[in-house]
């Protein structure tokens, strides 16, 4: 009897699928779930507690976080040798929680040798009145420099870290939940920013996260200027043959005889 209902039930399937219901053919071959993102890795969505721990953020992604007013929150991105990196911080406390005092909120940036950079221009730090719900920081870095001597602080390749934090707040608005989003973008300065000699390495240090450039950290010996160079060597080539060929002559005139 159990054969019997297993040939039926065989055949009924065989039937169903040569038929081309759709039932029988969605249970055979399950369509594959959409995937978000195709080759690319997620924005983070969660921030460090340290230089160590600093959560990596690749140029272009926007990073999320929750914390809580009082934290010190920290991120890292890599620039490499003339780009011009611009960070900006956006703090939002809910709609059903304002402070109560005045607060005053900094973003710091810091190189791979952690050396605080300053700021081309932006808003670094702002101070807010007491029932501010919001706040938008902001630093343009200087360009980033293939080699520097070993006192300037000049920006080099690497990891760079940001470190996002109230410097002054209110005991009673310390432990207020709050969202912060973090955009990084990377300007391409070519070869107008170039230097003479190249890191061995770029400066990045041992941390709980790998930060390089998606294509990989640049030699540092080419730039647009060897363009440049050898546009200008052929142009005073040309101009070399030309004055020759102008200031030669025709030769020797034809009235002009040897002597006998």
């Amino acid at each position: 009897m159990r054969t019997v209902r297993t040939l039926t039930a065989a055949a009924l399937l065989a039937g169903t699928a040569l038929l081309g219901l759709p039932g029988v053919a969605a249970a055979d071959s399950p369509s594959p779930h959409p995937s978000a993102t195709e080759g690319e890795a997620a924005a983070p969505t969660e921030a460090g507690t340290s230089f160590r721990t600093a959560t990596a953020v690749r140029p272009g992604q926007r990073a999320t976080a929750p914390a809580s007013t009082g934290d010190y929150l920290y991120w890292q991105f890599p620039a490499d040798a003339a780009e011009r990196p611009t960070v900006r911080a956006t703090v939002k406390l809910p709609e059903a929680a304002t402070l109560q005092g005045a607060s005053t909120w900094q973003l710091d940036v810091y190189d791979g040798l952690r050396r605080r950079q300053a700021c081309r221009f932006g808003s670094q730090t702002k101070t807010l009145p007491a029932g501010t719900s919001s706040v938008e920081l902001t630093c343009h870095l200087r360009t980033v420099r293939a080699w520097a001597e070993t006192w300037s602080d000049d920006p080099l390749p690497g990891a760079y870290y940001v470190r996002l934090t109230a410097v002054r707040l209110a005991a009673t608005d310390i432990g207020q939940p709050l969202d912060v989003s973090l955009d990084v973008d990377v300007e391409d300065t070519g070869g107008a920013a170039a230097v003479d000699g190249s890191l061995s390495t770029p400066l990045v240090q041992g941390s709980s996260a790998t930060v390089e450039p998606e294509d990989g950290w640049a030699s540092g010996w080419w730039s647009t200027r060897w363009l440049w160079t050898a546009g200008g060597a052929v142009l005073a080539a040309l101009a070399g043959i030309g004055g020759f060929r102008l200031t030669r002559g025709g030769g020797r005139p034809a009235t002009v005889t040897g002597r006998g």
